[in-house]
C-alpha cells in the first residue's frame, strides 16, 4: 500500500508541474488567438485560467514548493488512520504559508493535524481553521465549489481588479481568500467576496505587500469578517 501511495503521490506532483506549465501555454494560445482573430469570446473564456498564472506573484520555484508541501501533507495526515479515516480536512498552501480547512469531531484530532502538518519540512506558520464538527456532506461540497466558482467569476470581471493574485477557497459555505497583496486588494476581494449569496463568513489569510514596491512586507493576517 505504502509503494502504491508514493506512486500516486509522485504522479499527482507531476500533474500539478504540468497543469501549471499547461497555464502559461494557455495565456500564450489565448493571447495569439485574440491578437490575430479578434475573437473576444475565445479571450474571455481563457481569462479565468490565464489569470491566475499570469498575475500570481509567486515565483514559480514557490508555486512548485506550495503544491510539494499540499501533497506531504495530504500523506501526513493518509499515514494516521485517526486523522485520515475520523476528519474532513484539506490543506492550502500559498507562498509556504499553510491553511488547514474542513472538520474534525475533536479539538484533540484538530491539533493532532496541526501537530503533524508542521512536521512537514519548508512550511513557514500554519492557520489551523478546522471546524469542531462532522463532515460536510457530498452536497455542501458541491455547493462549496459553486461558490468558488462565483466569487472568482465576480473578481474576474471587476474593473482593476487583480483576480489572479488572490485564492479562494470554500468549505461549508466560509469563503478564505489568501494571496500576496496590497492592504486595497485585500478590502477589495473581501467586499467581493461579502456580497456573493450563500456566503457565511469570509476569513483573510493574506500576506499584505508595499503597493509602491511590491515587496512581501512582514505583516500577516488571518481577520474573520
Amino acid at each position: 500500500m505504502r509503494i502504491a501511495f508514493k506512486i500516486l503521490v509522485f504522479k499527482t506532483l507531476a500533474l500539478k508541474i504540468r497543469a501549471l506549465k499547461l497555464k502559461v501555454l494557455a495565456v500564450v494560445i489565448i493571447l495569439s488567438s485574440f491578437m490575430l482573430t479578434g475573437c473576444t469570446g475565445l479571450f474571455i473564456a481563457g481569462a479565468a485560467g490565464g489569470a491566475a498564472s499570469s498575475q500570481d506573484r509567486r515565483t514559480l520555484p514557490t508555486q512548485l514548493e506550495d503544491s510539494s508541501i499540499e501533497i506531504k501533507s495530504m500523506a501526513t495526515l493518509f499515514k494516521d488512520d485517526r486523522l485520515w479515516k475520523g476528519t474532513n480536512i484539506d490543506v492550502v498552501s500559498y507562498n509556504t504559508l499553510v491553511l488547514l480547512v474542513g472538520q474534525a469531531p475533536t479539538s484533540s484530532l484538530k491539533s493532532r493535524a496541526e501537530r503533524e502538518i508542521k512536521k512537514v519540512p519548508k512550511i513557514r506558520k500554519i492557520y489551523n481553521q478546522i471546524r469542531i464538527a462532522a463532515p460536510v456532506s457530498f452536497f455542501t461540497s458541491r455547493n462549496d465549489e459553486y461558490l468558488t466558482t462565483k466569487v472568482k467569476s465576480t473578481m474576474l470581471f471587476t474593473e482593476n481588479f487583480p483576480s489572479g493574485k488572490i485564492k479562494v477557497v470554500t468549505e461549508n459555505s466560509e469563503v478564505f481568500l489568501l494571496g500576496l497583496v496590497t492592504s486595497n486588494e485585500a478590502d477589495k476581494a473581501v467586499e467581493i467576496a461579502r456580497n456573493i449569496n450563500g456566503v457565511k463568513k469570509v476569513v483573510k489569510v493574506f500576506e499584505i505587500i508595499d503597493a509602491a514596491t511590491t515587496q512581501a512586507e512582514v505583516t500577516e493576517l488571518i481577520n474573520e469578517s
